[in-house]
């Protein structure tokens, strides 16, 4: 995975994620869309045959895009941990 910004602003984030497709992106935008910091959060894939998706963000008032994604990775690895834990019980290895 590469990661290269695109273009930012004060409240607004664009990057471009070489390597990701829908999956990752998905679920990128539905929790940076669970943000109340968040006004805007989305992403495109230009080309079906190009592993390579443009993520864009804009957020409210002072929030940093940036910080606002980093807050935005941070609950993806909760919600995996939280996943990790609740499979691991299901299927009876904890």
């Amino acid at each position: 995975m590469d990661v290269k910004v695109v273009s930012k602003s004060k409240n607004e984030l664009r990057l471009e994620i070489i390597g990701e497709d829908h999956t990752f992106c998905n679920l990128l935008q539905k929790i940076l869309l669970d943000d109340k910091n968040v006004e805007l959060a989305g992403y495109d894939q230009p080309h079906p045959l190009i592993r390579s998706s443009i993520v864009y963000l804009k957020t409210r008032r002072e929030a940093s895009p940036e910080k606002t994604l980093l807050n935005a990775l941070a609950n993806m690895r909760d919600f995996n941990k939280e996943f990790d834990e609740k499979f691991t019980e299901a299927v009876g290895l904890s």
